[in-house]
Formats: structure tokens, C-alpha cells, sequence
């Protein structure tokens, strides 16, 4: 297996020859079309920034075809992760398995949403690992079964992440974390980051 690079050069003083980098990083997501939930954080599992992405279909408001508000939605998400993937230095991501439908659109949207991870992984040569929400939940409460509260305050105990207490963002962001989780108890190259 290939060694992925640690750190990314980021600029040289040729004055006093010092030169600076900056290290790699894990991109850890619970993607969804509506709240996209994000963590940057070290191989070792210090949080660099967390978020969420939140897109809004506007379709209705603008009468413009359904299609044409998720491609601007889609815009929207993968605008924000390339500007992570590339602050941050993101050299793996670790991505909440999508799952299940209940109607055609929320099919669709999951497979744009799995598309942008596979095209982001492919067109930057960025590693993806997933995991289903099932194991996240079993790594992080020893449980396959849990609320969304229970997950926000386990991913307190654990990561001590600075929350915005609007429910949606700290949900979707516990997720990410979640997802992160699991990836430190089983993924190789994560333990290959961390050497």
C-alpha cells in the first residue's frame, strides 16, 4: 500500500530558509443533499473545522425545473468541499455510507451525493473509505440503534467540538464525527496518517 503524504509545502522564506508546512488531513462526512455534515480533523483526531452544508431547493419559489435547483445544489456542496479539500490539505476521506430511499427524489439526490464523493475521491486522487451508519453508531455506543441526541453527546465525551446549538448543524456534525470514529478503530490508512 502507498504511502500517503504527510505534509503539503506551503511556502519558503529564501531570506532566513525556513520552510513552512502544512500537514494532512481527514475529511470525515455525513453527506446529505439538504444538511451536509463535515469534520476536518488531524490523523490523530484533533478537530480543524467542522460544519455543515445546507442547501435549500428553491424550485417552487423560482419556477425553474426541479433538475436545474440540484444542480445548483450540487454546485453549492462540492464548491465547499473542494475549498476544504484544498485549505486543509484533506488527504482521506471517510464517508457515511448512503442508504435506503423513501420516494424517487430522495433516490436521486442520494446518488448525487454519492456521485460527488466518487468524482471528488477520482479527479483528486483523495482515498475514500465508507461506513454505514450502523457501525458508526456500534464504534461509538456500542449500539447499531441510537438517537441523534445520543450521538451529539457522545461526540461531546469524545472530540469536545465546538457546538452552535442549532440542531441540524450539530447533528450532521456529530455524524462526521462518528464516522471519524470508526475509521480510528478500523481503517489502515488512517493508522498509516498516523505513523
Amino acid at each position: 500500500m502507498e504511502r500517503l503524504p504527510r505534509r503539503k509545502l506551503t511556502g519558503i522564506n529564501f531570506e532566513t530558509g525556513e520552510v513552512k508546512f502544512q500537514e494532512a488531513t481527514v475529511l470525515a462526512c455525513d453527506p446529505s443533499f439538504t444538511a451536509w455534515g463535515w469534520s476536518v480533523l488531524t490523523p490523530q483526531g484533533k478537530i480543524v473545522k467542522a460544519g455543515c452544508i445546507k442547501t435549500a431547493p428553491e424550485s417552487k419559489k423560482t419556477r425553474i425545473r426541479k433538475s436545474d435547483d440540484r444542480t445548483r445544489r450540487t454546485s453549492e456542496i462540492v464548491h465547499v468541499l473542494l475549498t476544504l479539500i484544498k485549505r486543509y490539505n484533506v488527504r482521506l476521506m471517510v464517508v457515511e455510507a448512503m442508504h435506503g430511499s423513501q420516494n424517487a427524489n430522495a433516490a436521486v439526490t442520494i446518488g448525487i451525493a454519492a456521485g460527488i464523493i466518487q468524482t471528488l475521491s477520482d479527479t483528486l486522487d483523495i482515498p475514500v473509505e465508507y461506513y454505514s451508519e450502523q457501525d458508526s453508531k456500534k464504534c461509538a455506543l456500542g449500539k447499531k440503534a441510537a438517537t441523534k441526541d445520543d450521538m451529539v453527546d457522545r461526540m461531546s465525551v469524545i472530540f469536545d467540538p465546538d457546538w452552535t446549538n442549532i440542531k441540524y448543524i450539530d447533528e450532521a456534525v456529530a455524524d462526521s464525527l462518528a464516522v471519524f470514529y470508526c475509521a480510528q478503530q478500523n481503517s489502515q490508512m488512517l493508522k498509516m496518517m498516523r505513523k
